[in-house]
């Protein structure tokens, strides 16, 4: 039986925590026990994010995200080729640190979000932590992220990132958890490759 070299482990591994996603082992929120059926016209109406890519286009996908996923981050990298073609509606959430929600809070109401997530993302994939953020978050605003993670809970969804779309070759509403590359996010989404 011939062993499998230390390079191919350590490049299956590193392949495996890309892809994945971060999972609330020790969430702020514990996942929810009843399962609701994921609906893009309640993920519309109810979830609070920030919108980038093309405004103006009626395929809209949807991202739950945790601001300490460094799988959040790949995410973020991978979807910027697709901006032109779709919108992206990043919603954030508090399931892996304190500090989520403070950087989540700082990404709401920022005067230009894509720019701050692009910084805060960024210096998450360098091991920095990401943006510095004021622990003084508005009322509203917390309440808003809380609803968020409540929403995604509610799905029954295991880890962030979490996506929500409609797949234009199908018009399934479709879903997926963890990073994915910018041609499996096109596939996903049922578009021609960027």
């Amino acid at each position: 039986m011939k062993l499998r070299s230390p390079f191919f482990f350590i490049t299956s591994l590193l392949l495996a925590l890309l892809l994945g996603g971060c999972s609330p082992q020790d969430a702020a929120t514990p996942a929810s026990t009843v399962k609701r059926e994921v609906s893009l016209p309640v993920v519309a109406a109810q979830a609070k994010g920030f919108s980038v890519g093309a405004l103006m286009s009626a395929n809209v996908v949807y991202v739950f995200f945790d601001t300490q996923c460094p799988h959040c981050a790949h995410l973020w990298e991978a979807s910027a080729a697709l901006h032109k073609k779709v919108k992206f509606v990043w919603i954030p959430v508090r399931m892996i640190s304190p500090i989520s929600l403070a950087q989540g809070a700082a990404l709401l109401t920022a005067v230009d979000p894509a720019a701050l997530m692009s910084e805060h993302e960024a210096s998450l994939l360098a091991g920095k932590g990401g943006i510095s953020a004021s622990s003084s978050i508005s009322s509203e605003i917390e309440k808003n992220i809380t609803a968020n993670t409540q929403l995604l809970n509610s799905f029954g969804a295991e880890a962030v990132p979490f996506v929500i779309a409609k797949n234009l070759k199908t018009g399934l509403t479709v879903t997926r958890d963890g990073a994915m590359s910018t041609t499996v996010l096109a596939e996903f989404l049922g578009m021609d490759q960027p």
